[in-house]
């Protein structure tokens, strides 16, 4: 049993999730967007012990009335 593998992958999973913010942020400005909603991450572990995050939002104009 390896006592450190998962909090090692729990730490690289949370940096993953972290760029994938900065990354709908940075593809959502130039959209005008100054806010995402609905974001989701799903993670999955695939062959060879490798796993993939994948990040859904939707870039938003949020308006004050």
């Amino acid at each position: 049993v390896q006592t450190c593998a998962l909090p090692i992958y729990s730490k690289l999973i949370a940096e993953s999730r972290e760029q994938s913010i900065d990354r709908m942020v940075t593809e959502a400005e130039p959209l005008g967007a100054n806010a995402i909603v609905a974001a989701r991450f799903t993670t999955s572990v695939m062959t060879g012990g490798a796993a993939e995050l994948l990040a859904v939002g939707t870039a938003v104009v949020v308006e004050d009335n």
